[in-house]
């Protein structure tokens, strides 16, 4: 069972992974010499990566998509490793509810996009549902206001 300070870090790391951690100390009321122990702990258990969330639209990405995908059975694997290694996915999601793929990607534009979607199409996609995101409301931010946040 995770315990209240091992939220409470967490959630501060999850506002800023690069705060430090006297900032994190200072907040949480924790000693620093604790979170640093915490933290390696943390590492390849809890925190399975550290990263940065980049606004790709200022490199040119300005069509992002997700893609939900219906294959045949024979295809899948496939299709699979297509997706893992091609540069303009993002994530992929193995998914569930008479589909199997949810894969979110960025493109320079909307003829890229179509193309990706032909590239597809050679590996017996069912079904392709295309869905155009269009601003990011909330993203990366389950944990961040723990305490003190709606519910």
């Amino acid at each position: 069972m995770i315990q209240k300070r091992d939220l409470l870090i967490l959630s501060e790391l999850r506002k800023d992974s690069r705060k430090s951690l006297t900032d994190i100390s200072r907040k949480t009321k924790i000693p620093v010499s604790t979170i640093f122990d915490q933290i390696r702990i943390y590492q390849g258990k809890i925190i399975s990566k550290f990263t940065t969330i980049i606004n790709f639209s200022l490199f040119g990405f300005n069509t992002r998509a997700n893609i939900i995908l219906k294959v045949d059975k024979g295809s899948r694997e496939g299709l699979r490793d297509f997706l893992v290694k091609h540069s303009r996915v993002n994530s992929l999601y193995r998914i569930n509810n008479g589909f199997d793929f949810m894969v979110e990607c960025l493109f320079y534009d909307v003829k890229e996009l179509e193309d990706f979607i032909s590239e597809l199409e050679n590996y017996n996609t069912v079904t392709i549902k295309v869905y155009y995101i269009i601003e990011d409301i909330k993203r990366e931010a389950f944990l961040e206001n723990l305490f003190g946040g709606a519910r």
